[in-house]
C-alpha cells in the first residue's frame, strides 16, 4: 500500500526550481495512487454468532425454485418465525455468486425484498437488510445496479434508530458505491451527502469536550464509542462518492473539527477501540486533501487552523502506544497536509514538532519513508524553514538513516539531505565533517540509489 514511487533526483545543475518541481509530481502522483487504492475496497459484515446460529455448514447455491419459495414464505408466512428462517436461508444462499445472479434474473424479487425492507417488523426489516448487504458485495457491477430499487430506502435507514441496520444499510451502500457507477449516479439526487452528514450528527459528542462529557456520562460504561463507530466508521470510509460535492459542504473543516475531538478523547479515555473510529477520519481528510482544488489551495480552503497538527500529534503518540500498526495513516495526513501548504510547515516547525517526529524514525521502514517524505515537505519550502532543520538533531539522525539497509528509506534521506545542502550549505560542511562523503561512498554501488548519491556527493562538495 505505501510503496513509494521511484524517482531519481536529475545533477545539481538543472535548478532548485527543476528539483522541487520533479519531487512535487512524483509526490502527487503517489498520493492519487493510494487514494484511488483505498476507495474501491468494500467491506462485508456478518455476525460469527448468527454463522454459528446457522449450524456453522456451508449454505447451499440456491435455484430459482427455492428463491421464489422462501421469497413467498418471508413475505406470506403465516408465523413470524417462518418468515425470518426464511430469509435467514436466502441470505445465506446469497453468499455464493450463482445465487446472486439467479436472484436478480428472477423477476419481481428485488421487489418483494424491498417490501420487507421496510416492514415494520423489526426482525424481518434487518434479515431483509442482510440480504441486500450480501448483494452488495457482488463483483458483479449487474447485480449492484439490481440494487438500485433499495437505495433511496438504505439512505432513509441510515437516520433511523437501530444501529444495526444503520451499520447494515451504511456499508451497503459503501460497497455499491464502489461497484457500480449508475448507483453514484443515482445516490447523489438521492441526497446521500445530506444523509451521511445527518449520520455523523447522529453520533453525539464529537464536536466538542463539554459535549462529548456530558453525552457519555449517560451512555452504559459497557460502550461509550460503540454507538458513534457504529455510524462513523462505514459511512467515512465511503463518505467520497463525490469529493468536489464534499468540499464544497464544508467536508474538511468537519473533519477537522472531528480530529480535534477525537484527539481529546484519546487523552481522558482508555478505550482501546477508539483507533477504529480515529482511523476512517484520517483517511478521509488525506484523500480530500488530494483534491486538484484543494492542492492548489494549499489545503486551505477550509483547513486552516494549526491545532490539527497538533492533535494529529497527540493521535500519532496514541498509536505509537496503543497501535503503531496505524501510525502509517497518522502520517499519510501529515504528508498531505504539508505537502503544498507553507503554513502547515510552519505550524510544524513553531510547535517544535520536528523532534517528536524524528523519534518515530527506529517505529518500522515504512514510517521511516514517511516521517522523511514529511520533512522533504517542510525543507522543499526553502532557506527560512531550513534554518530550523539545521543545526540540530536532524543531520545525526540522517547519517544513522544512510546504514539502512531499506533502499527506498535511503532514497527518501537521499532527498532530504539534498534539499538540506541546497538551501543550507553549512549543513553540507558539518555532513563532511561527521564522515558523511564515506557514508555515501558505501552506498554508491547500488542501482537504485547510484544517481541520487552522486547528486549529493557534488551538492555537498560544492557547500
Amino acid at each position: 500500500m505505501w510503496k513509494q514511487l521511484h524517482g531519481r533526483l536529475r545533477p545539481v545543475g538543472c535548478g532548485v526550481e527543476e528539483l522541487r518541481r520533479c519531487r512535487r509530481e512524483r509526490e502527487a502522483a503517489l498520493r492519487k495512487a493510494r487514494r484511488e487504492q483505498q476507495l474501491v475496497s468494500k467491506r462485508l459484515l456478518r455476525d460469527d454468532a448468527l454463522e454459528e446460529a446457522d449450524g456453522g455448514c456451508v449454505a447451499p447455491i440456491l435455484g430459482e425454485a427455492e428463491i421464489q419459495q422462501f421469497l413467498q414464505l418471508a413475505h406470506r408466512g403465516t408465523e413470524e418465525k417462518e418468515k425470518e428462517r426464511a430469509l435467514v436461508t436466502l441470505r445465506r444462499g446469497l453468499q455464493h455468486p450463482e445465487t446472486q445472479q439467479t436472484f436478480i434474473m428472477l423477476e419481481g424479487s428485488m421487489r418483494t425484498l424491498v417490501g420487507l425492507l421496510t416492514s415494520n417488523q423489526a426482525l424481518l426489516q434487518l434479515e431483509a437488510a442482510r440480504c441486500l448487504h450480501e448483494l452488495s458485495h457482488s463483483e458483479q457491477s449487474a447485480v449492484a445496479e439490481a440494487c438500485l430499487p433499495a437505495t433511496s430506502y438504505l439512505l432513509t435507514y441510515v437516520s433511523g434508530h437501530s444501529s444495526e441496520l444503520i451499520e447494515l444499510c451504511l456499508y451497503t451502500l459503501g460497497n455499491l458505491i464502489v461497484e457500480s457507477e449508475a448507483v453514484r449516479r443515482q445516490l447523489l439526487p438521492q441526497g446521500i451527502v445530506p444523509a451521511l452528514a445527518a449520520c455523523i450528527r447522529l453520533c453525539p459528542g464529537l464536536y466538542s469536550p463539554p459535549a462529548h462529557a456530558s453525552t457519555v456520562a449517560t451512555w452504559p460504561e459497557a460502550e461509550p464509542w460503540s454507538r458513534c463507530r457504529v455510524c462513523l466508521v462505514p459511512s467515512l470510509h465511503h463518505l467520497q462518492v463525490n469529493n468536489a460535492l464534499l468540499i464544497t459542504h464544508g467536508a474538511l473543516s468537519t473533519l477537522g473539527l472531528l480530529l480535534l475531538d477525537l484527539a481529546g478523547a484519546v487523552q481522558r479515555s482508555e478505550d482501546a477501540g477508539l483507533e477504529l473510529l480515529v482511523c476512517p477520519v484520517l483517511r478521509c481528510l488525506s484523500n480530500l486533501l488530494t483534491e486538484a482544488a484543494v492542492e492548489a489551495a494549499g489545503g486551505q480552503m477550509q483547513l486552516r487552523d494549526e491545532r490539527v497538527v497538533a492533535a494529529l500529534f497527540i493521535l500519532l503518540q496514541f498509536f505509537l502506544q496503543k497501535q503503531p500498526s496505524l501510525l502509517p495513516e497518522g502520517l499519510w495526513l501529515l504528508n498531505n497536509l504539508t505537502a503544498n501548504s507553507p503554513s502547515f510547515c510552519t505550524s510544524l516547525l513553531f510547535l517544535e514538532l520536528i523532534e517528536p517526529l524524528l523519534q518515530l524514525l527506529p517505529v518500522s521502514n515504512v514510517v521511516s519513508v514517511l516521517v522523511l517524505t514529511v520533512l522533504c515537505n517542510v525543507a522543499e519550502k526553502g532557506p527560512a524553514y531550513c534554518q530550523h532543520l539545521w543545526p540540530g538533531p536532524l543531520l545525526p539522525s540522517l547519517l544513522d538513516i544512510l546504514a539502512f539497509s531499506d533502499t527506498e528509506v535511503v532514497g527518501q534521506c537521499l532527498e532530504l539531505l539534498q534539499l538540506l545542502f541546497l538551501y543550507r550549505p553549512e549543513a553540507a560542511q558539518a555532513f563532511l565533517q561527521q564522515s558523511g562523503l564515506q557514508a555515501l561512498e558505501r552506498r554508491e554501488e547500488e542501482a537504485l540509489l547510484q544517481d541520487r548519491v552522486h547528486a549529493l556527493q557534488q551538492t555537498a562538495l560544492r557547500g
